[in-house]
C-alpha cells in the first residue's frame, strides 16, 4: 500500500510590510470548511487545482490562475484533482491596503472589492510569484515594499469592482532630489520605503512615481547603483571581495556578484584581476 505524500504548510508574518500575512501551501486531503478572513485573499495556483465556494458559487482554479476572496467572505477549500493543489497566498487586510492607496485614488478611505474569484492574468500571476519568491527571502524591505504597491496597484485598477481614478499630485522634484542624494550618501543602509517617504513627507506611492520621474530609476535600482558605485571605490582599496559586499549592504556575495556583473558586465574578481 503506498503511503499519501505529505502535505506542507509555511506561514509568514512579514513585519516590514505591517505584518502581512503569507501562506505557502501543498496540501492533497485537505478540505477548508466554511470560513471567513478579516483580509483579503490573494493567491496563485502553481500546481493541481482548487476547488472552491465563494459569493454564492463553486469555482475551480487550475494551475496559473489567481485566486481573490474579500475580506468576511464566506468561502471553503478543496483539491479539484487527485494530485491535490499547490499554492501561495497573502492576506492584506483592508486597512494596509487603504493606506497604500491613499494617493493612488481619488475616493475617501477606498477599499476595493473583486467580483471575481478566479482570474486569468498571466502577467499579473508572474507578478504575484515574483513578489511570493521575494517575500519569502531575508532583506531587501525597499524591493519588498515597492513591488508590493506596484502589484496591489495592478490589481486594483483592474479588477476592483468599482474603478479607482487616478490623483493628479503635484511635484515634488526638491524633495526626491534630497531623498536621492541621502541613498547615494548612504548605500549600505537598507532603506525602507516607508522610511524614505517620510522622510521626503510623502505617501509612499506618491514617492515611487515622483522618484522615477525625476532620477529615472526605482529607488530600489537607484540603491543598487549607488552600492555598485561604493564597491568599486572600495575594491579599488584592495578589500576584499567579501569585506566589499557586506559594507555595501548587499545581502550576500552571491547577491553582490550577479548586481555587479549586471551593471559593469564583469565580475567583481574579474574587476580585481583588471586592476592588477
Amino acid at each position: 500500500m503506498s503511503r499519501r505524500p505529505r502535505e506542507q504548510v509555511h506561514y509568514l508574518h512579514l513585519k516590514e510590510l505591517g505584518g502581512l500575512e503569507m501562506l505557502s501551501a501543498q496540501y492533497y486531503q485537505q478540505t477548508f470548511s466554511r470560513h471567513v478572513h478579516e483580509g483579503f485573499c490573494i493567491g496563485v495556483i502553481e500546481d493541481g487545482a482548487q476547488r472552491f465556494f465563494r459569493t454564492g458559487a463553486h469555482h475551480v482554479a487550475p494551475k496559473g490562475d489567481i485566486i481573490l476572496v474579500n475580506p468576511d467572505e464566506i468561502h471553503t477549500g478543496s483539491s479539484a484533482v487527485e494530485t491535490g493543489w499547490r499554492y501561495r497566498a497573502i492576506y492584506p487586510t483592508p486597512e494596509l491596503l487603504s493606506r497604500l492607496t491613499q494617493d493612488l485614488v481619488s475616493t475617501q478611505r477606498f477599499i476595493p472589492w473583486f467580483t471575481h474569484a478566479v482570474v486569468h492574468d498571466e502577467g499579473l500571476a508572474q507578478q504575484l510569484r515574483l513578489l511570493f519568491d521575494l517575500l519569502e527571502q531575508p532583506q531587501n524591505i525597499l524591493l519588498k515594499e515597492t513591488l508590493f504597491l506596484s502589484t496591489m496597484a495592478w490589481l486594483t485598477t483592474r479588477y476592483s469592482q468599482t474603478k479607482p481614478s487616478l490623483l493628479s499630485l503635484s511635484d515634488a522634484k526638491s524633495k526626491i532630489l534630497t531623498s536621492k542624494e541621502m541613498i547615494a550618501t548612504h548605500p549600505e543602509h537598507d532603506f525602507s520605503l516607508g522610511e524614505l517617504a517620510g522622510f521626503a513627507h510623502l505617501s509612499q506611492w506618491h514617492f515611487l512615481r515622483q522618484f522615477k520621474k525625476h532620477v529615472g530609476f526605482s529607488p530600489h535600482a537607484w540603491l543598487v547603483q549607488c552600492r555598485i558605485m561604493k564597491a568599486q571605490k572600495l575594491l579599488r582599496e584592495d578589500l576584499t571581495i567579501s569585506d566589499v559586499s557586506q559594507r555595501c549592504g548587499f545581502s550576500d556575495q552571491s547577491h553582490f556578484t550577479r548586481h555587479f556583473k549586471n551593471a559593469l558586465g564583469i565580475t567583481p574578481g574579474g574587476y580585481i584581476r583588471s586592476l592588477k
